[in-house]
């Protein structure tokens, strides 16, 4: 251990980050609401709420629902369009602090495509992330439901777009390995693992459920084991980047991810209790690494894998 305070910067493909923490899509606006209220140049990015082709109002409400160690959604991509966010938002993410990525879903296959294209026209943007898993939309799950369709999605994003590109995978699929290979193949920059699990509420007097559609996306400190796992069973069986998601609310929460085999991480519902929690985390991350005389913080990456191999031996 040398006397330098640890680094934690990180890389995704040519992506370089100060350090793992990026906020999750969804969970953090756009990234400008929150620079008044915390130092966002003290975390790796922001990864902006879903931009889709046409503005959405959303799904009618309720649409957020507290749920025993967590929380459940059916917002429904609500947003203003490739339009409005290019005339109304882009100028303000672009002033951000931290490096910007654009997360985006199509209604359709072409949608994709041509809001990748879009976005790769873009100056400033620093990657591209397809939410190819949202299960509070019509049909938002078919994208990442099996390994031909994530794999063409990717692909032909990749010819129309320069940019660093992660495709975002479900959980809500009978086996996620094969199609996270399918994104590798594909040429994905980084895979985000995980979205949100499928889940409900029931109002049991009025005799349905709390969400118009009936589904909702299960996040917060609940699902960490399963997407933990999901995240360990994936960086085992590919060579690119692993993003890891779900239920991370402190340093350690981020530091298992990495051992488990994540390269970055993005910190979701724990946001809506602290907005400075992202930035929180990134300093005590230096702190515990210093404490157990690590220099670099990517050499924990894939640490359970390594782990094992030796066993094996």
């Amino acid at each position: 251990m040398s006397d330098a305070a640890p680094s934690l910067a990180v890389r995704l493909g040519a992506l370089e980050l100060r350090n793992p923490v990026l906020t999750a899509s969804g969970t953090y606006g756009l990234g400008y609401e929150f620079a008044r209220l915390a130092d966002l140049g003290a975390i790796g990015g922001v990864v902006g709420k879903t931009v889709t082709m046409q503005e959405r109002l959303g799904n009618p409400p309720p649409r957020t629902f507290e749920t025993a160690g967590g929380m459940l959604n059916s917002i429904g991509l609500m947003n203003p369009g490739w339009d409005g966010f290019v005339r109304d938002v882009l100028p303000r993410v672009l002033d951000l602090p931290c490096p910007f990525v654009l997360n985006v879903a199509g209604e359709s296959e072409e949608d994709f495509i041509e809001l990748a294209r879009r976005a790769g026209q873009l100056d400033g943007v620093a990657g591209l992330e397809l939410n190819l898993s949202c299960p509070n939309v019509a049909g938002g799950l078919d994208f990442s439901s099996s390994p031909e369709a994530a794999g063409r999605i990717v692909s032909r994003a990749l010819a129309v777009c320069d940019l660093p590109v992660f495709a975002k995978l479900s959980p809500n699929v009978g086996d996620i390995v094969p199609i996270a290979q399918a994104c590798e193949a594909a040429g994905a920059t980084a895979l985000s693992l995980i979205n949100t699990f499928l889940g409900t509420a029931i109002d049991w007097r009025k005799r349905k459920s709390i969400f118009s559609r009936g589904v909702a996306g299960v996040s917060g400190p609940s699902i960490k084991p399963m997407a933990l796992l999901i995240v360990m069973r994936v960086s085992a069986a590919v060579g690119i980047p692993v993003i890891g998601i779900g239920g991370i609310a402190t340093a350690r929460d981020v530091l298992e991810y990495m051992v488990a085999g994540a390269a970055a991480v993005q910190v979701g519902t724990a946001c809506f209790l602290d907005p400075r929690l992202p930035e929180k985390i990134a300093h005590e991350l230096r702190e515990l690494l210093a404490e157990e005389g690590v220099d670099r913080i990517d050499e924990l990456t894939g640490a359970v894998h390594r782990q094992q191999e030796q066993v094996e031996r």
